[in-house]
């Protein structure tokens, strides 16, 4: 044989020509030097020497293309003997069982070092998962995964057990800036994680794999998902997701092996670090929620400031959106929120106070469980109401809502959380953080309304003591006999004009007002309908007299103008045919009492001043009026003082309700809240079966009762003025010794009366008197007299600047007094 050549490919070219001398050359390429297929080799070749008397000599040489490798050049030469035919034939076979073999070797050795190489690599891999964070863990796996499967991408989805949620905290080489959580369920994982095996791009619907775009940012055109479970509990610890393997291939069956390959090594690793990183993270939140604790326990002596903490923090904690605080009133049962967390409506009045029945909505719901109420979708949830957020433009997404309760377990109140900032919706983590913050809440809260309480005590106390040191003696025996001894005189004899609009209360001598008082109640038929004792009322009036102080204008007298004109309303505008009996009652009680111990000053004075009054009744708004009302319920608490014994304990109930309200409606504030509801009732009509337009209709009459002065004529109404800017100014006085800076209407250096009254009678009076009109138009009277009260204003203002005068440099009475003199002439030439 010629020679012959055995390339890398293992094939035997023979040359047709034989001499003496030949040579065959065997080369092999590419192949580990350590490799035992190179022992196989040798062994070959020794055999074809013992054969063919071939000389065998090796040699090897590096490889040019691999460091690691070489070539083996194995040459034999015969020296003295000729091949036959036959030798040549059968050497010809052996070379070729010799390659065969030799490729098989080669082929079997080649296997295990692959996968010794996997191996190291995975040994590395675990060797270097030692971060104890489970987002740089993830990174280094999601890394190993993509160069071993030869992926785009990749990233894994931790799972939650309790609720198959999934969480993301990398995707690709990126660890994203907050953690991303989403119901597992109703992704489009949602197969891997019930059947706990692989999925493929084609397993999910060509409409849900958006959801993989969207989480890798890049489109998806192969895709594998291998289910991760522990070993002892086979429970998911992670979904392990690649995405876009190279050069456009599917994933198979190798790259599912591979990845549990890794999981195999690395689960362990993987569920300690998020161990550990779930305690480290619940130390955190246990430290949070000591610091909180003390922010809130030096908030007790406001409940206000303490309910906002309260709503801060939730927020912070649980990283949501907005917060509301609702606190059980026992009294009504009803849910009472006073703090607002980003609300703006309006509706002024909403603001002030949000008021909910206990069994009403979300907040109802856990009110009356006591469970917390974790609700993904709020718009799918039956018992959310969308008409806050129709308001408010705000959009809720998701609720957390727990309950804070006691130690017994009673329900103080609830929060309520909105959208959670940093997920779809809030974690089974959230709710444990909001559970023990609730603990929190309740011990500042309970603390709170105790620390109140005894706050009001001590208020109440010095309170009482003044009032005992004052006014609050008990009537002498001998005055309520012989107010309660006199004949009842009917009202005519009073006055002939008493029952009518046009009639001066205040021309009435004060020694008289409380027998008038007696006529009123006897001919609105009080007396007879509700039993009413004699001796019992009589020592109610004279203690409600006695109860008003003497400043200028809120005293008695401005008290028996106002029940006068609630007593015309009743008896003139056919009251009775539209309000029940027990309102009408209420009515003309309130207008009695609702100015008791008026001490010449305004609310705000009471709220700057920082006075006794301010301080019990400043956080429920309208303090002079509560306190006017606490006062009427002392009297009637009263030995011998109450008008109300004979009614039923439901009578009783409803008709210190109705009280309540009655007195309250005298704030103005309160008036111009409900002003457009007023014009609203006047325009449509009133509806005796409607219980809103009952209510409506007696704050209605009640400030037109309180502001009734301005309905007389002018010889009453301007004495009136002189008495009401005597008040004012003293108190205007009484700001600038605080160092305040009074409002123009309370400073008489400043205060231009006329003009002053105009303002107030376009703005307050008139649209009363208009609404009261439209509603009866027997009014009309009262309304046209008010205007007639205007224009003699508006005279006296043209009066000031034709004589160049100062209303700053004049008395209230300077200014009356101009061109009186000029109308008294004309009005005696008219008469005569």
């Amino acid at each position: 044989m010629e020679g012959a050549v055995w390339c890398a490919d293992v094939l035997l070219a023979p040359v047709p020509a034989r001499r003496k001398d030949s040579n065959i050359g065997i080369i092999v390429h590419s192949y580990e030097a350590s490799s035992s297929a190179d022992d196989a080799l040798l062994f070959f070749l020794i055999l074809i020497s013992l054969f063919s008397s071939l000389h065998v000599t090796f040699f090897a040489s590096p490889s040019p293309s691999h460091k690691k490798r070489a070539e083996l050049t194995a040459s034999a030469s015969v020296t003295s003997v000729d091949l036959t035919a036959s030798e040549d034939k059968y050497m010809e076979l052996l070379l070729k069982q010799i390659s065969v073999s030799y490729e098989s070797m080669k082929l079997f050795m080649s296997e295990p070092a692959t996968e010794n190489s996997q191996l190291e690599s995975l040994i590395a891999l675990c060797a270097d998962l030692h971060d104890q964070d489970a987002a740089q863990l993830e990174l280094k796996v999601i890394k190993y995964l993509r160069e071993h499967t030869c992926s785009e991408s990749g990233f894994l989805l931790l799972v939650v057990p309790e609720t198959l949620e999934l969480i993301s905290q990398v995707v690709g080489s990126t660890i994203l800036p907050e953690e991303v959580r989403f119901p597992g369920l109703w992704s489009c994982f949602a197969q891997a994680l019930e059947t706990k095996q692989p999925m493929f791009l084609e397993h999910i619907p060509q409409d849900r794999r958006a959801e993989v775009e969207k989480i890798v940012e890049k489109p998806v055109h192969s895709f594998l998902c291998v289910p991760v479970a522990c070993k002892d509990s086979h429970e998911l610890i992670a979904l392990a997701c690649l995405v876009n393997k190279s050069n456009g291939q599917r994933f198979g069956d190798d790259d599912i092996q591979i990845v549990r390959q890794c999981f195999k090594y690395t689960a362990t690793v993987l569920t300690s670090t998020l161990a550990f990183q779930n305690e480290r993270k619940l130390k955190n939140q246990t430290q949070a929620l000591l610091h909180v604790a003390r922010k809130l326990f030096t908030r007790l002596d406001d409940l206000t400031k303490l309910l906002r903490e309260i709503m801060q923090e939730a927020r912070n904690l649980t990283d949501a959106e907005r917060c509301s605080v609702f606190l059980l009133d026992q009294d009504s049962d009803e849910l009472v929120a006073t703090v607002f967390d980003g609300i703006s409506t309006n509706n002024k009045e909403a603001q002030a106070e949000i008021r909910l029945p206990k069994t009403q909505g979300i907040a109802g719901h856990v009110a009356t469980t006591g469970t917390l109420l974790n609700i993904k979708d709020a718009y799918s949830h039956p018992l959310f109401y969308r008409g806050i957020d129709d308001s408010t433009g705000f959009r809720t997404r998701n609720i957390l809502c727990f309950p804070i309760k006691d130690e017994e377990g009673v329900v103080l109140g609830v929060a309520q959380l909105c959208n959670k900032k940093t997920g779809t919706y809030f974690t089974t983590f959230d709710e444990d953080i909001a559970s023990a913050f609730a603990v929190y809440c309740c011990i500042s809260i309970s603390h709170s309304l105790m620390y109140k309480k005894v706050i009001d005590i001590q208020y109440r106390n010095s309170l009482a003591n003044e009032l005992m040191m004052f006014h609050m003696k008990q009537i002498p025996t001998e005055e309520v006999t012989e107010l309660a001894g006199k004949k009842i005189p009917n009202i005519k004899k009073i006055n002939p004009v008493f029952d009518q609009f046009v009639y001066p209360p205040r021309s009435l001598a004060e020694t008289q007002t409380p027998l008038a008082c007696m006529s009123m109640f006897d001919d609105l038929g009080l007396s007879t309908r509700w039993r009413l004792k004699r001796d019992t009322l009589a020592r109610f009036l004279l203690m409600v007299k006695k109860g008003y102080r003497n400043p200028p204008y809120h005293n008695w007298m401005h008290a028996f103008a106002v029940g006068h004109f609630g007593y015309l309303c009743i008896k003139n505008l056919k009251l009775d045919d539209l309000l029940d009996d027990i309102e009408l009652l209420a009515f003309f009680v309130s207008c009695l009492c609702h100015d008791i111990d008026h001490r010449g000053t305004t609310n705000s004075f009471q709220v700057k001043s920082q006075s006794v009054l301010a301080a019990l009744y400043s956080s429920e708004g309208s303090v002079m009026e509560r306190h006017h009302l606490a006062q009427s319920m002392c009297i009637l608490n009263t030995e011998g003082s109450n008008i109300f014994e004979n009614l039923t304990s439901k009578e009783y109930q409803q008709v210190l309700d109705l009280m309540r309200d009655i007195i309250l409606a005298t704030d103005l504030a309160h008036h111009l809240r409900i002003y457009d509801s007023l014009q609203t009732m006047a325009t449509r009509g009133y509806n005796k079966n409607d219980p809103k337009c009952h209510n409506l209709l007696l704050c209605l009459l009640m400030t037109a009762s309180d502001l009734s002065d301005q309905t007389k004529s002018w010889n009453n109404t301007k004495h009136i003025a002189v008495l009401i800017y005597q008040e004012f100014f003293s108190q205007g006085d009484l700001e600038k010794a605080l160092g305040e800076s009074p409002i123009e209407m309370m400073d008489r250096e400043r205060a231009c009366v006329p003009d002053l009254q105009i303002s107030f009678l376009d703005n307050i009076a008139i649209p009363v008197y208009r609404v009261l009109a439209e509603v009866f138009p027997e009014a009309q009277c009262i309304a046209d007299c008010v205007h007639e009260n205007r224009q003699h204003w508006v005279h006296k203002a043209q009066l000031l600047k034709m004589h160049n005068s100062s209303a700053q440099t004049m008395s209230v009475q300077e200014i009356i007094a101009l061109g009186e003199e000029e109308e008294e002439v004309g009005s005696h030439h008219e008469n005569s």
